[in-house]
Protein backbone atom coordinates (compact mmCIF):
# COMPACT_ATOMS: atom_id res chain seq x y z
CA UNK A 1 0.00 0.00 0.00
CA UNK A 2 2.85 2.43 0.89
CA UNK A 3 3.89 2.58 -2.73
CA UNK A 4 0.50 2.79 -4.00
CA UNK A 5 0.10 6.13 -1.57
CA UNK A 6 3.93 7.10 -1.75
CA UNK A 7 3.80 7.79 -5.42
CA UNK A 8 2.18 10.83 -7.69
CA UNK A 9 0.09 8.75 -9.48
CA UNK A 10 -2.08 11.84 -10.49
CA UNK A 11 1.49 12.69 -12.62
CA UNK A 12 2.22 9.76 -13.57
CA UNK A 13 -0.78 8.76 -14.83
CA UNK A 14 -0.99 11.91 -17.25
CA UNK A 15 2.18 11.75 -18.49
CA UNK A 16 1.26 7.96 -19.35
CA UNK A 17 -1.89 9.08 -20.78
CA UNK A 18 -0.29 12.01 -23.04
CA UNK A 19 3.07 9.51 -24.28
CA UNK A 20 -0.26 7.30 -25.16
CA UNK A 21 -2.18 9.80 -27.02
CA UNK A 22 1.31 10.74 -28.88
CA UNK A 23 1.69 7.03 -29.35
CA UNK A 24 -1.74 7.02 -31.63
CA UNK A 25 -1.10 10.42 -33.33
CA UNK A 26 1.65 8.64 -35.37
CA UNK A 27 -0.59 6.39 -36.74
CA UNK A 28 -2.93 8.64 -39.07
CA UNK A 29 -5.31 6.15 -41.40
CA UNK A 30 -7.71 3.75 -40.43
CA UNK A 31 -5.10 0.69 -42.44
CA UNK A 32 -2.34 1.70 -39.82
CA UNK A 33 -4.06 1.59 -37.18
CA UNK A 34 -5.94 -1.72 -37.65
CA UNK A 35 -2.91 -3.48 -38.47
CA UNK A 36 -3.08 -6.98 -36.36
CA UNK A 37 -0.72 -8.37 -34.47
CA UNK A 38 -1.94 -11.31 -32.96
CA UNK A 39 -3.95 -12.05 -29.70
CA UNK A 40 -3.55 -10.17 -26.57
CA UNK A 41 -3.19 -11.57 -23.02
CA UNK A 42 -7.16 -10.55 -22.74
CA UNK A 43 -8.23 -12.56 -25.71
CA UNK A 44 -8.75 -9.43 -28.30
CA UNK A 45 -6.90 -9.03 -30.90
CA UNK A 46 -3.91 -6.72 -30.58
CA UNK A 47 -3.90 -3.80 -33.19
CA UNK A 48 -1.01 -1.84 -33.44
CA UNK A 49 -2.39 1.19 -31.55
CA UNK A 50 -2.81 -1.40 -29.09
CA UNK A 51 0.46 -1.67 -28.68
CA UNK A 52 2.00 1.24 -29.63
CA UNK A 53 -0.01 3.03 -26.60
CA UNK A 54 0.72 -0.24 -24.19
CA UNK A 55 4.43 0.24 -24.36
CA UNK A 56 3.82 4.23 -23.84
CA UNK A 57 2.07 3.66 -20.85
CA UNK A 58 4.22 0.76 -19.87
CA UNK A 59 7.34 2.99 -20.26
CA UNK A 60 6.19 5.61 -17.98
CA UNK A 61 5.52 3.22 -15.19
CA UNK A 62 9.08 1.56 -15.41
CA UNK A 63 10.42 5.44 -15.10
CA UNK A 64 8.83 5.36 -11.64
CA UNK A 65 11.09 2.78 -10.89
CA UNK A 66 8.93 1.21 -8.45
CA UNK A 67 8.40 -2.16 -8.32
CA UNK A 68 4.68 -2.99 -9.58
CA UNK A 69 2.36 -5.71 -10.67
CA UNK A 70 1.00 -4.81 -13.69
CA UNK A 71 -2.19 -5.64 -14.96
CA UNK A 72 -2.63 -5.38 -18.73
CA UNK A 73 -5.09 -6.68 -21.86
CA UNK A 74 -2.04 -7.20 -24.34
CA UNK A 75 0.56 -8.02 -21.73
CA UNK A 76 -1.26 -9.95 -19.40
CA UNK A 77 -0.16 -9.90 -15.65
CA UNK A 78 3.84 -9.55 -15.18
CA UNK A 79 5.86 -7.81 -12.29
CA UNK A 80 7.77 -4.51 -13.33
CA UNK A 81 10.83 -3.21 -11.79
CA UNK A 82 10.89 -6.57 -9.37
CA UNK A 83 6.93 -6.92 -9.00
CA UNK A 84 5.20 -6.01 -5.89
CA UNK A 85 1.92 -6.04 -4.07
CA UNK A 86 0.30 -2.49 -5.57
CA UNK A 87 -1.18 -3.72 -9.14
CA UNK A 88 -1.66 -1.42 -11.87
CA UNK A 89 -4.59 -2.56 -14.11
CA UNK A 90 -4.19 -0.73 -17.87
CA UNK A 91 -6.72 -1.10 -20.75
CA UNK A 92 -4.40 1.01 -23.33
CA UNK A 93 -7.17 1.52 -25.72
CA UNK A 94 -10.56 1.09 -24.58
CA UNK A 95 -12.96 1.50 -27.52
CA UNK A 96 -10.40 0.21 -29.84
CA UNK A 97 -13.14 -0.46 -32.76
CA UNK A 98 -13.95 3.53 -32.26
CA UNK A 99 -9.93 4.02 -32.32
CA UNK A 100 -9.11 1.98 -35.01
CA UNK A 101 -11.55 4.23 -37.49
CA UNK A 102 -11.06 7.50 -35.89
CA UNK A 103 -14.73 7.66 -34.36
CA UNK A 104 -14.97 9.26 -30.87
CA UNK A 105 -14.35 7.99 -27.61
CA UNK A 106 -11.87 5.73 -27.09
CA UNK A 107 -9.37 6.04 -24.50
CA UNK A 108 -6.97 4.89 -21.51
CA UNK A 109 -8.22 3.73 -18.65
CA UNK A 110 -5.55 2.80 -15.53
CA UNK A 111 -5.94 1.90 -11.84
CA UNK A 112 -4.10 1.79 -9.59
CA UNK A 113 -4.85 -1.23 -6.88
CA UNK A 114 -3.37 -1.54 -3.30
CA UNK A 115 -4.74 -5.62 -3.94
CA UNK A 116 -6.28 -7.87 -6.29
CA UNK A 117 -9.91 -6.47 -6.23
CA UNK A 118 -12.08 -3.34 -7.34
CA UNK A 119 -12.47 -2.41 -3.53
CA UNK A 120 -8.64 -1.79 -3.36
CA UNK A 121 -8.26 0.41 -6.56
CA UNK A 122 -7.45 3.35 -4.83
CA UNK A 123 -6.60 5.87 -7.04
CA UNK A 124 -8.58 5.35 -11.33
CA UNK A 125 -7.31 7.61 -14.53
CA UNK A 126 -9.33 7.85 -17.59
CA UNK A 127 -8.28 10.01 -20.52
CA UNK A 128 -10.36 10.44 -23.45
CA UNK A 129 -8.32 10.41 -26.28
CA UNK A 130 -10.13 12.35 -29.17
CA UNK A 131 -10.95 15.55 -26.41
CA UNK A 132 -8.41 15.23 -24.22
CA UNK A 133 -10.63 14.79 -21.00
CA UNK A 134 -9.33 13.41 -18.12
CA UNK A 135 -11.03 12.34 -15.30
CA UNK A 136 -10.11 10.67 -12.02
CA UNK A 137 -10.39 9.34 -8.75
CA UNK A 138 -9.04 9.16 -5.34
CA UNK A 139 -10.65 6.90 -3.09
CA UNK A 140 -12.67 8.66 -0.52
CA UNK A 141 -11.84 11.96 -1.83
CA UNK A 142 -14.33 12.12 -4.89
CA UNK A 143 -13.75 12.23 -8.81
CA UNK A 144 -12.63 15.05 -10.88
CA UNK A 145 -13.03 16.59 -14.54
CA UNK A 146 -10.07 18.17 -15.60
CA UNK A 147 -9.68 18.82 -11.74
CA UNK A 148 -13.11 19.87 -11.40
CA UNK A 149 -15.07 17.83 -8.70
CA UNK A 150 -17.78 16.38 -10.01
CA UNK A 151 -21.12 16.32 -7.87
CA UNK A 152 -23.53 13.80 -7.16
CA UNK A 153 -26.83 14.27 -8.99
CA UNK A 154 -30.16 15.51 -7.08
CA UNK A 155 -32.27 12.02 -6.56
CA UNK A 156 -34.44 11.54 -9.71
CA UNK A 157 -36.59 8.73 -11.04
CA UNK A 158 -36.39 9.86 -14.63
CA UNK A 159 -34.17 7.98 -16.44
CA UNK A 160 -33.71 10.41 -19.48
CA UNK A 161 -29.97 8.65 -21.59
CA UNK A 162 -28.99 5.63 -20.87
CA UNK A 163 -25.67 3.95 -22.03
CA UNK A 164 -25.55 0.64 -23.62
CA UNK A 165 -22.31 -1.37 -24.24
CA UNK A 166 -22.06 -3.46 -26.49
CA UNK A 167 -23.70 -2.55 -29.32
CA UNK A 168 -23.70 -5.60 -31.45
CA UNK A 169 -26.61 -5.71 -33.22
CA UNK A 170 -27.76 -9.36 -32.09
CA UNK A 171 -27.21 -8.58 -28.69
CA UNK A 172 -29.52 -4.81 -29.04
CA UNK A 173 -32.47 -6.99 -30.95
CA UNK A 174 -31.91 -9.84 -28.07
CA UNK A 175 -32.62 -6.63 -25.28
CA UNK A 176 -34.70 -4.14 -27.15
CA UNK A 177 -37.55 -5.66 -24.38
CA UNK A 178 -35.73 -5.00 -21.48
CA UNK A 179 -34.20 -1.97 -22.81
CA UNK A 180 -37.69 -0.57 -23.38
CA UNK A 181 -39.15 -1.58 -19.76
CA UNK A 182 -35.97 1.11 -18.22
CA UNK A 183 -38.38 3.74 -19.42
CA UNK A 184 -35.32 5.61 -20.73
CA UNK A 185 -36.24 8.65 -22.93
CA UNK A 186 -32.91 7.75 -25.21
CA UNK A 187 -30.35 5.09 -25.77
CA UNK A 188 -26.76 6.42 -26.32
CA UNK A 189 -23.90 3.91 -27.21
CA UNK A 190 -20.57 4.98 -27.03
CA UNK A 191 -18.04 2.30 -27.88
CA UNK A 192 -16.28 2.31 -24.70
CA UNK A 193 -17.13 1.17 -21.28
CA UNK A 194 -14.37 3.36 -19.33
CA UNK A 195 -16.13 6.34 -20.92
CA UNK A 196 -19.78 5.09 -20.55
CA UNK A 197 -18.78 4.95 -16.56
CA UNK A 198 -16.93 8.49 -17.00
CA UNK A 199 -20.34 9.47 -18.51
CA UNK A 200 -22.41 8.75 -15.48
CA UNK A 201 -20.43 9.96 -13.25
CA UNK A 202 -20.41 13.22 -14.61
CA UNK A 203 -24.05 13.20 -14.88
CA UNK A 204 -24.01 12.81 -18.91
CA UNK A 205 -25.59 9.42 -18.32
CA UNK A 206 -28.48 8.74 -15.86
CA UNK A 207 -26.96 4.77 -15.80
CA UNK A 208 -25.29 2.35 -18.01
CA UNK A 209 -25.62 -1.21 -18.64
CA UNK A 210 -22.83 -3.67 -21.04
CA UNK A 211 -25.39 -6.54 -22.48
CA UNK A 212 -22.02 -8.56 -22.62
CA UNK A 213 -19.46 -9.74 -20.06
CA UNK A 214 -16.38 -6.59 -19.53
CA UNK A 215 -13.25 -7.39 -18.30
CA UNK A 216 -11.95 -5.91 -15.41
CA UNK A 217 -9.04 -3.90 -17.51
CA UNK A 218 -12.18 -2.31 -18.95
CA UNK A 219 -13.78 -1.13 -15.62
CA UNK A 220 -11.44 -1.19 -13.02
CA UNK A 221 -10.32 2.67 -13.23
CA UNK A 222 -14.28 4.26 -14.45
CA UNK A 223 -16.01 2.01 -11.32
CA UNK A 224 -13.89 3.56 -8.90
CA UNK A 225 -14.21 7.30 -10.98
CA UNK A 226 -18.00 6.17 -10.84
CA UNK A 227 -18.39 5.75 -7.47
CA UNK A 228 -16.65 8.25 -6.24
CA UNK A 229 -18.94 10.41 -8.29
CA UNK A 230 -21.57 9.11 -5.98
CA UNK A 231 -23.01 6.53 -8.37
CA UNK A 232 -23.91 3.06 -7.79
CA UNK A 233 -22.18 0.39 -9.53
CA UNK A 234 -22.91 -3.56 -9.78
CA UNK A 235 -21.00 -6.71 -11.68
CA UNK A 236 -23.70 -9.24 -11.35
CA UNK A 237 -22.32 -12.03 -13.41
CA UNK A 238 -19.16 -12.18 -10.54
CA UNK A 239 -21.93 -11.93 -7.30
CA UNK A 240 -23.65 -9.46 -5.30
CA UNK A 241 -20.48 -7.35 -3.77
CA UNK A 242 -19.44 -5.07 -6.71
CA UNK A 243 -16.24 -4.76 -4.41
CA UNK A 244 -15.17 -8.11 -4.21
CA UNK A 245 -14.90 -8.46 -8.30
CA UNK A 246 -11.24 -9.28 -9.12
CA UNK A 247 -9.09 -7.27 -11.14
CA UNK A 248 -7.36 -10.45 -12.98
CA UNK A 249 -8.07 -11.00 -16.63
CA UNK A 250 -10.12 -13.89 -15.76
CA UNK A 251 -13.07 -11.80 -14.39
CA UNK A 252 -16.09 -11.56 -16.78
CA UNK A 253 -18.89 -9.75 -15.98
CA UNK A 254 -21.68 -7.08 -17.06
CA UNK A 255 -21.29 -3.64 -15.48
CA UNK A 256 -24.41 -2.11 -14.61
CA UNK A 257 -23.96 1.68 -13.64
CA UNK A 258 -26.82 3.93 -12.44
CA UNK A 259 -26.28 7.82 -11.00
CA UNK A 260 -28.81 6.62 -8.05
CA UNK A 261 -29.42 3.40 -6.28
CA UNK A 262 -33.10 3.55 -7.57
CA UNK A 263 -31.59 3.68 -11.32
CA UNK A 264 -29.13 1.10 -10.70
CA UNK A 265 -32.15 -1.44 -9.71
CA UNK A 266 -33.87 -0.27 -13.24
CA UNK A 267 -31.57 -1.26 -15.30
CA UNK A 268 -30.33 -4.12 -13.35
CA UNK A 269 -34.12 -5.76 -13.61
CA UNK A 270 -33.00 -5.03 -17.60
CA UNK A 271 -30.42 -7.28 -16.85
CA UNK A 272 -31.93 -9.92 -15.32
CA UNK A 273 -34.30 -9.92 -18.27
CA UNK A 274 -32.06 -10.47 -20.84
CA UNK A 275 -30.37 -12.97 -19.13
CA UNK A 276 -33.42 -14.62 -18.26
Amino acid sequence: MAAATGLDWPSICHRAGMAAQAALDRFRTTAQRSQPLGRGEGGDMTLAIDRAAEDAIVAELEATGAGLTLVSEERGELPLCGGGPVHVVVDPVDGSLNAKRGLAPYAVSIAVASGRTMGDVVFGYVRELTGGEEFTARAGQGAHLDGERLRPLAPDARLEILGVESAHPWLVAAAADALAETLADRLRMPGSLAIGLCYVAAGRFDAMLSLRAARSVDVAAGQLIAREAGASIAFPDVGPDPLAAGLDLGMRSRCLAGATPELLERVLAAAGAVEG
